[in-house]
């Protein structure tokens, strides 16, 4: 099989191109706009983004001539332009998702209800979707999965995003027999769960980065999300609530995931993690029983066993994403999705003390924080999970700080769609287990 490289080659050759819509031009969608531009056979041809001066910032930059970017939200208009070869900015994402002429949409807006309701746009239009938003994924990507099955299209993460990088790892071991133990992610800055806007304010100017993103990468949600998606993936679960979060190098964590009777943390195999200390790369902690393998193994350095770390040291981000687009695009396969189904759950937890009426201000804000859960032991206390968390939720009833906040702490003023969505998937999930047809969708796609 000829690789992506070559494959975008020849349909360059041929006079095609993988045409991207890309919703979200943030610092993700900016970069991956640029690295296309150098890329054969795929191009950005239609961005949306609340702030069209983005976009042209974006195309300018990545070297499209200013007189090439059309600003427009009529489709006639825009189909004409993206057949001129010229590249299209608009404020109304529904225009790309909807556009003929798009084959791929990838959305990058990081708001979990704004990237499950492109999703849907995608599939309903039947176009491949790559989500760099995985707070969406890991709430509703099981239904969003069966609706892109259903349709014959891709739903999809992204490559160089965590999850992405760590499922490489995973589908390599796996693919030649290794045990794997664990799967896991390095942390770059220290755990506060506090942090949020006006404490990552400083370092976010410093940076140029959102202090709300900032915030949540440093109150863990961000990783507790990453490592969701990799659960829901494999079937992987945290060994504690979450997580253990320890500190090493990366030739301290053979040892460190063991089981506890064999002087590690673990009580148990097959988990996902995180550790301090070895951002921004991502591992695989692999054994084998068989005495040539470990033979081998050791021949090789990969250290003394009875444990072997599989560790890449880099994660490109969105600049990886054109990988997925052009696999979805070329062999119809998902980078990273949801094939387990909901195996586990990212919890709201309370940043301080919460009074009734105080409105939920969202991931990386001032009053919640996640916390990854086996998806059992979260819905049997009836947790919120963080994906569904926006102003419109309100707390009916006291909640301490550093509580799990529950459904019945809250009540939703206006039913958003990832909240319709939820109810859906939960709805299809009730209805395969009582009719005892695992992988068979019960939606009707309309």
């Amino acid at each position: 099989m000829l690789g992506l490289n070559y494959k975008l080659r020849d349909l360059e050759r041929s006079g095609k191109e993988i045409r991207v819509g890309l919703i979200g031009c943030g610092q993700m969608g900016r970069g991956m706009i640029s690295q296309i531009e150098n890329m054969k056979g795929m191009r950005v041809v239609a961005t949306a983004d609340l702030y069209t001066k983005f976009i042209q910032q974006a195309y300018l930059k990545a070297g499209v001539k200013e007189q090439s970017i059309i600003l427009t939200d009529r489709i006639e208009e825009a189909e004409k332009a993206i057949e001129q070869g010229k590249v299209v900015g608009t404020v109304d994402s529904d225009l790309v998702t909807s556009l003929p002429s798009v084959d791929v949409i990838v959305d990058a807006t990081g708001i979990p209800n704004l990237g499950a309701e492109i999703a849907w746009k995608a599939i309903l239009n039947k176009k491949h979707i790559v989500m760099l938003n995985v707070e969406a994924d890991v709430t509703v990507g099981p239904l969003l999965k069966q609706m892109a099955d259903a349709s014959g299209v891709v739903y999809t993460g992204s490559a160089g995003d965590e999850p992405g990088a760590v499922m490489e790892l995973y589908d390599f071991a796996d693919a030649i027999g290794f045990e794997i133990v664990a799967l896991g992610k390095g942390k770059n800055n220290p755990l506060n769960f506090e942090a949020n806007p006006s404490s990552a304010e400083a370092e976010a100017k410093a940076k140029g980065a959102s202090p709300k993103m900032l915030a949540s990468f440093q109150d863990g949600t961000k990783t507790m999300v990453e490592m969701n998606a990799v659960s829901n993936a494999t079937g992987f679960l945290p060994d504690v609530a979450g997580m253990h979060g320890p500190s090493g190098t990366v030739q301290d964590l053979p040892s460190l995931f063991q089981l506890k009777e064999e002087g590690g943390i673990l009580n148990g195999k097959r988990i996902v993690d995180y550790v301090n200390g070895v951002a921004p790369g991502v591992f695989a902690i692999i054994s084998s029983e068989k005495e040539e393998v470990n033979h081998e193994m050791q021949y090789l350095k990969m250290g003394d066993g009875p444990n072997y770390i599989l560790y890449r040291p880099y994660h490109l981000t969105s600049l990886e994403t054109p990988l997925s687009v052009a696999r979805a695009y070329f062999h119809k396969e998902a980078t990273i999705a949801p094939w387990k189904g909901l195996q586990a759950e990212t919890v709201a937890v309370a940043k301080k003390d919460l009074e009734p009426g105080d409105r939920l201000d969202g991931i990386g804000g001032y009053t919640v924080f996640g916390k990854l859960f086996s998806y059992s032991e979260a819905s049997s206390i009836n947790a919120l999970p963080i994906g569904l968390v926006d102003p419109n939720v309100v707390v009916t009833r006291p909640v301490k700080k550093g509580e799990i906040i529950t459904f019945d702490d809250i009540e939703q003023e206006k039913e958003s769609m990832i909240w319709k969505l939820r109810s859906l998937q939960m709805q299809s999930t009730k209805e395969k287990s009582v009719k005892g047809t695992p992988g068979k969708s019960n939606l009707i796609l309309v």
